[in-house]
C-alpha cells in the first residue's frame, strides 16, 4: 500500500461496510459522460456529484461551483501545494483536480460520490482508492465523437483538434476499468450506469453490517 493510498483511507473514518461508494467515470473529451452522469444524478438517491476544480474558462451555461470550480493557475497550483486535490492532470491544456475534502467527507459520511475525470485521474484514483468503482463512457465511433465536439459549440479549431487527436490514445485505457458503456443511445446509457451504482450497492461486501441486522432479526 502506498503512503498516498494509506493516507486516504486513515482520513475514511467509516468502517468499509459504512462508507460510500466512489465512482469513477471517464471518456475521451464528448464521450458523452456529464450527460449520463446529470440524468442519474436526478434518478437515484444519496448519490453526490464532485464538483472538479479547473483553470479552463467557463463555457456558456456553465455556473461556478456548479459544473466546476473556476481558478487561475496560481490558485490551483496553492491548492496542489497544500495537498488539497485527490488527483490532478494537465488534460488539453487545462488543469483539472478532485477536491480531496469533499470525497473524504461524503464518503465517511456514507453518501455515495460519483466523480467526472478523464483518463489519467482515473487512473490516479484506481491507485489510492482501492474500492473505487470505475466506468468508462465509450463513443459508436471517432467520426461520431467530432460530430458531438462540433455540435456543441465550445472549442476552437485547434481545441478541437487536440481532442480528436487525443482520443484514441485516451480510448485505450478502457481496458483498465472495471465496466464500458458504449454510448451510442443516452437513454440505454443512462440506465446501463443507473444499474452499475445499484449492482455496486448491492454487493455482500457493501451490507455486512445491514443484513447481519436483518439476519439476526430471524433469529
Amino acid at each position: 500500500m502506498s503512503s498516498e493510498t494509506k493516507q486516504v483511507e486513515d482520513s475514511i473514518s467509516a468502517a468499509p461496510g459504512q462508507r460510500g461508494i466512489l465512482f469513477v467515470v471517464s471518456s475521451p473529451s464528448g464521450g458523452g459522460k456529464g450527460t449520463l452522469i446529470q440524468r442519474v444524478l436526478r434518478q437515484l438517491p444519496n448519490l453526490c456529484y464532485s464538483v472538479s476544480f479547473t483553470t479552463r474558462q467557463p463555457r456558456e451555461g456553465e455556473i461556478d461551483g456548479r459544473e466546476y470550480f473556476f481558478v487561475d493557475r496560481n490558485k490551483f497550483a496553492e491548492m496542489a501545494e497544500s495537498n488539497d486535490f485527490l488527483e490532478w492532470a494537465n488534460v488539453h491544456g487545462h488543469l483539472y483536480g478532485t477536491s480531496r475534502h469533499q470525497v473524504v467527507r461524503d464518503v465517511s459520511g456514507g453518501k455515495d460520490i460519483i466523480l467526472e475525470v478523464d483518463v489519467q485521474g482515473a487512473a490516479s484514483i484506481r491507485q489510492i482508492v482501492a474500492d473505487a468503482v470505475s466506468v468508462f463512457i465509450l463513443p459508436p465511433s471517432l467520426e461520431i465523437l467530432r460530430q458531438r465536439l462540433v455540435a456543441r459549440g465550445t472549442d476552437s479549431a485547434d481545441s478541437l483538434a487536440v481532442r480528436l487527436n487525443n482520443a484514441p490514445t485516451e480510448l485505450k485505457a478502457y481496458k483498465a476499468f472495471d465496466y464500458v458503456i458504449i454510448n451510442d443511445d443516452v437513454d440505454r446509457a443512462a440506465g446501463q450506469l443507473a444499474a452499475i451504482i445499484e449492482a455496486e450497492r448491492t454487493r455482500l461486501s457493501r451490507q455486512k453490517i445491514t443484513i447481519q441486522r436483518v439476519v439476526e432479526g430471524f433469529l
